[in-house]
């Protein structure tokens, strides 16, 4: 019976092992090639063409930068793949019984789209946050950025800044407004239901909502020491 359990222990320790290494070369690989596919692209590539350009970070407008980190992640620059002040609203908000709301960061958005598969099981959200510790010990911030910009979807069968830009806006990512910027941002949430280039008045209160926090974290990144101090420690 010993000799069986130790089996057991022995091969469960080996395969964690395995898992770790493996999952750990991925991440490292992944740190500096473009993302080729995601598992998201192959599910929606079955019955439709993906538009899907990859651009580099310098490459995308850094409006569009801060646009999305002020709708979906203002804490990004300071937290290690979690934030534990976004799930306490989160969890207060669903507690008075108002509409239901995420916490999710940029890096666990990342960790999902694609190292993981679209689903809500309490395993694949175990993984997401084993991948998002991971892809912050391995990945600088500016890469979560740029692979996240790249992989978000903007539409039915649009992955990415540039591709969603070229769509909405006949213009490169690198080149787009505030407005558009925060437009394209407003509708990350459900891309297919909402629309950047005709914005409902839910949208519209979005990105008016959005631009007003732009304007904030701009200037408190430009002028703010005591931030910015806690941003590079």
């Amino acid at each position: 019976m010993k000799n069986i359990t130790y089996h057991i222990i022995k091969y469960i320790a080996g395969f964690i092992l395995l898992f770790n290494i493996l999952t750990l070369i991925w991440v490292v690989v992944y740190s500096f090639i473009p993302i080729p596919v995601t598992k998201l692209m192959v599910i929606e590539g079955r019955d439709k063409e993906i538009k899907y350009e990859w651009r580099s970070l310098d490459q995308i407008s850094g409006r569009l930068q801060l646009a999305v980190m002020c709708a979906e992640d203002q804490y990004f620059l300071l937290h290690d793949g979690l934030d534990f002040r976004s799930i306490r609203k989160a969890e207060e908000a669903n507690r008075r019984g108002g509409k239901v709301k995420g916490a999710s960061t940029i890096t666990q958005q990342v960790a999902k789209n694609v190292f993981l598969w679209p689903d809500r099981t309490w395993v694949r959200k175990a993984a997401e946050l084993y991948f998002s510790l991971l892809i912050e010990m391995v990945w600088s911030k500016e890469r979560i950025m740029e692979v996240y910009l790249n992989v978000a979807e903007f539409g039915d069968g649009i992955f990415g800044a540039e591709a969603a830009c070229q769509a909405y806006f006949g213009r490169s990512a690198a080149g787009i407004s505030v407005t558009q910027s925060a437009r394209l941002a407003a509708i990350l949430p459900s891309p297919k239901r909402y629309s950047a280039v005709k914005p409902s008045t839910y949208v519209q209160g979005r990105v008016d909502w959005i631009e007003k926090q732009m304007w904030y974290w701009g200037y408190k990144m430009t002028y703010d020491r005591e931030f910015v101090k806690k941003m590079v420690e």
